[in-house]
């Protein structure tokens, strides 16, 4: 089946990435980065067909004047997540998404993976976004960078990862506060939804519980948020190796 992207980041990645494209729509006037976006597109012998605004309004609201029609996200598996973590001599870093269910939520976190370094996520099959057109533009294209593997049960994921050498660390308003945790070894990070958090069950299979301390009114961070700045203490702490 097919798809359709749009937004001039997204499409670009999706350039970039080497995923198969079917027909390249530009708007008739469009000018600046589009051009490289065209040029990309007439080296891999993509078709390209310049239409109206109103064409590309029917696709989505925020198109920039480009938008591909492209093969569906194919997930990855567990195993190749990791492989990408030996491939680049490093010790896995992985983010495990407990219902998070907004796909603007799921896209701000696949870009913030891919800044952060970060090898892949991993998503259950039930009650959770999956990979679609809303979450590649809120990703700005870092969906064609970020494996995601979609698993049956996090609890037996988590299982697995442990045997593997992972350390598993929970994000949770009542635990030890972040800065003073150690994120550096091996390790997987588990985010939950909003409003219900991480579930019970995936609580009790983590080594620790690490919370991100708020000195407002408001008690806790949306879901991205809070990824973002778990992924960059464990960025941090990485670089300077306080786990042998």
């Amino acid at each position: 089946m097919s798809a359709t992207i749009y937004g001039r980041n997204t499409v670009l990645e999706a350039l970039k990435s080497g995923r198969e494209i079917e027909k390249l729509l530009v708007l008739k006037s469009a000018e600046g980065s589009i051009r490289k976006i065209e040029a990309m597109a007439r080296d891999r012998r993509i078709p390209i067909q310049y239409v109206d605004k109103a064409a590309l309004d029917r696709i989505g609201e925020h198109h920039q004047g480009v938008a591909a029609t492209t093969t569906e996200y194919r997930y990855s598996e567990v195993e190749d997540i990791l492989e990408v973590a030996a491939s680049r001599g490093e010790p896995p870093f992985l983010v495990l998404l407990d219902g998070i269910e907004d796909p603007h939520n799921l896209g701000a976190i696949l870009r913030t993976v891919d800044g952060a370094g970060a090898h892949g996520v991993i998503i259950p099959k039930r009650r959770a976004a999956g990979l679609t057109e809303t979450v590649s533009k809120a990703s700005a294209g870092a969906i064609e960078h970020v494996p995601v593997a979609k698993v049956v049960n996090l609890v037996n994921t988590i299982r697995d990862l442990k045997k593997e050498g992972l350390w598993i660390a929970v994000c949770d308003m009542e635990g030890t506060p972040y800065d003073e945790a150690d994120l550096s070894g091996p390790i997987a990070l588990v985010i939950g939804g909003e409003g219900q958090g991480v579930g019970r069950l995936i609580r009790e299979s983590a080594d620790y519980v690490v919370s991100i301390p708020m000195c407002g009114h408001i008690s806790s961070l949306n879901a991205s948020n809070a990824a973002a700045v778990l992924l960059y203490e464990v960025n941090r702490q990485r670089k300077k190796g306080k786990r042998v």
